[in-house]
């Protein structure tokens, strides 16, 4: 008989912990273990969130090298079900070998599941390393996609927010953060006798009716990519050149030749705005290289959203580029990973196709990328621009004026939305822009997913050109009369999270 000690690690999270049977079965290239009782030796603290419980598995001879874990989870005694939030197994062979087999999934049923080792042996078993907890999501999570309405993004088929997975639900941290700060902050809203004016975005209040303010926005604001270089007028477009006044004898043409005039596209309702930015996306506008030249602005000064976003493009596809291709060394094996293609028969469905290297790189770039600096350039900045309602109202309770100069303050005030929906837009807004206490920031991994030298010293390269932007960004915000912090690795969020 040959024993291989096995760790098992609960993951810290509330909720986590259980009380039920947990079951093993260790499967190598020579062999398995029979389905074993992971007996809790140590009660109900064995599997308690944040305990690690350390077993013995026998086996008649040695497995081999170990290629996958088999774990479930059972009733035991017939006492309430629970969810388990298991992190890792860490599994010393006989031979003195050590196996880490990643997890950091909630298991809820008695089914069994399989979790593969750490390292990346896509020749021996099928390849799961880079992103796995992406390749998890989409093979074992989602179900199907949903067609919300056609002309729109699919989305994912579900219920309510309750019958998703709990892996991408909240977490309970910010889950009880925000329902708790909404209703207060909801409250101190709408009791105007307690509002302090320094409640609001300051720079904002004081600036909001400014041109060269209004200007900014378009830079450096929520909407930092909608601004475009213009040579050629829309044909349906409002606004003639006689209604445009422009310093000296400039023409409106004459500029628009010159590369001086821009555009940015208006507010319509939110189910058209969505079948039009589908209808005009493409692969090269999610990639922000490409879409800075689509765009034309690649020389417009102060444009601090397309410096930092560029430079940290930059880092996170040379940090990608190491990993897969520490991996994939050919197009041939990018084509022969079964799993991969699997996932990739799925993007081209409702995206793109991917047959080679560089092509992975720069998808796999793009992923990370808008979920985490591009969502923070167009999430993070909503209260700071928006927290002072009349810079950005978030309804009119009339339409916009359609005819110059007939505006008054009376006017104005009379289509601007009410107390009570201001009230419920600046919660909203402050919300979404607030870090939550279980923030994480770009770069930073708590969940192990690698073990092997090579890749986990990529991530400290990573970690390290992300310091350096980070430092670059704060000095150059310092001589900024509005910061632009959107982008700094240390305020951006390693994935959406809202």
């Amino acid at each position: 008989m040959v024993d291989y000690s096995v760790t098992v690690h609960t993951g810290y999270l509330a909720g986590g912990s259980t009380i039920n049977k947990i079951n093993i079965k260790l499967v190598g290239t020579d062999g398995e273990s029979d389905h074993e009782w992971l007996k809790p030796w140590k009660g109900a603290l064995t599997f308690l969130r944040g305990q690690s419980s350390h077993f013995n598995v026998s086996c008649p001879t040695s497995l081999g090298k170990l290629l996958l874990i088999e774990l479930d989870k059972q009733n035991l005694l017939k006492v309430t079900e629970d969810a388990w939030f298991a992190s890792k197994v860490e599994v010393k062979s006989p031979e003195g070998d050590t196996y880490n087999f990643p997890i950091y999934r909630w298991i809820s049923d008695n089914e069994v599941h399989q979790f593969r080792e750490g390292t990346g042996l896509w020749k021996l078993v099928i390849f799961y390393t880079f992103q796995s907890s992406l390749t998890t999501l989409l093979f074992f999570v989602f179900p199907s996609w949903h067609v919300y309405a056609e002309g729109i993004p699919h989305c994912i088929k579900t219920e309510d927010p309750l019958s998703l997975p709990r892996e991408v639900r909240f977490s309970f941290t910010k889950k009880t953060e925000f329902d708790f700060t909404a209703s207060i902050l909801h409250h101190k809203v709408l009791n105007t006798t307690t509002i302090n004016l320094a409640n609001f975005p300051e720079y904002t209040q004081e600036h909001w009716k400014e041109d060269a303010f209004f200007g900014y926005q378009y830079l450096n604001g929520v909407n930092p990519i909608m601004i475009q270089r213009c040579k050629v007028l829309p044909g349906n477009f409002p606004v003639t050149e006689d209604k445009i006044f422009l310093h000296g004898h400039c023409k409106l043409t004459d500029e628009m030749q010159k590369g001086n005039i821009y555009l940015s596209s208006g507010g319509e309702a939110l189910v058209t705005i969505l079948k039009r930015s589908l209808s005009e996306i493409t692969y090269t506008s999610l990639c922000m290289p490409d879409d800075i030249a689509e765009r034309g602005v690649e020389d417009v000064p102060n444009y601090y959203y397309r410096d930092d976003g560029l430079k940290l493009w930059d880092a996170v596809y040379k940090f990608v580029e190491g990993i897969l291709g520490h991996y994939y060394k050919s197009d041939a094996e990018v084509q022969q990973d079964t799993e991969l293609q699997k996932w990739t028969s799925d993007i081209f469905e409702h995206g793109f196709l991917l047959t080679t290297v560089p092509e992975m790189v720069k998808f796999v770039t793009m992923a990370i990328f808008t979920g985490s600096g591009q969502h923070s350039a167009v999430n993070t900045g909503q209260y700071d621009y928006g927290g002072w309602m009349p810079n950005t109202p978030v309804s009119l309770q009339l339409p916009p004026p359609t005819t110059k100069g007939t505006t008054s303050e009376a006017t104005m005030l009379q289509t601007l939305p009410d107390v009570n929906t201001t009230a419920q837009g600046m919660a909203v807004m402050w919300l979404l822009s607030k870090q939550s206490s279980d923030f994480v920031p770009l770069g930073q991994y708590p969940e192990e997913h690698f073990s092997e030298e090579v890749p986990c010293k990529m991530i400290q390269n990573f970690q390290g050109e992300l310091e350096v932007l980070s430092a670059a960004i704060k000095v150059r915000n310092k001589g900024l009369e509005v910061p632009y912090k959107y982008m700094d690795p240390k305020e951006v969020e390693n994935s959406v999270t809202i």
